[in-house]
């Protein structure tokens, strides 16, 4: 690969819109919902699999429902997408209100974490 070609992926990969929106992960068994914002969703799923599979999530309940119905117990859910429209803006504001309105539509839902 060339310099001009390294510098035109670079230029490519910063300018990408990153797949961002609201999250969930439900309990299949009790219904919970636990809600969250992610500015990269395919990774904020990888992310929480990693840390809830090992053990070391914060949220205790979440936690818990895990460790006793596993990764097949839970469904992994984008309950609204968020258009980047400019790579550089942050978009947590916008995310927050969203979930906001989720957590109040669902009584059993709770944020993933803070």
């Amino acid at each position: 690969m060339d310099k001009a070609q390294r510098k035109a992926m670079i230029e490519a990969w910063k300018n990408r819109s990153p797949e961002m929106g609201v999250i969930a992960l439900r309990c299949k068994e009790t219904g919970e919902s636990f809600l969250g914002v992610s500015k990269n969703i395919p990774a904020e799923f990888n992310g929480l699999r990693v840390k809830l599979s090992g053990g070391t999530y914060p949220n205790k309940r979440l936690s818990g429902l895990w460790k006793r119905y596993g990764e097949e117990g839970f469904e992994f859910l984008v309950l609204e997408r968020v258009e980047c429209e400019d790579p550089t803006k942050d978009y947590t504001s916008k995310l927050e209100e969203l979930r906001e309105k989720y957590l109040a539509a669902d009584g059993k839902a709770e944020k993933i974490w803070r």
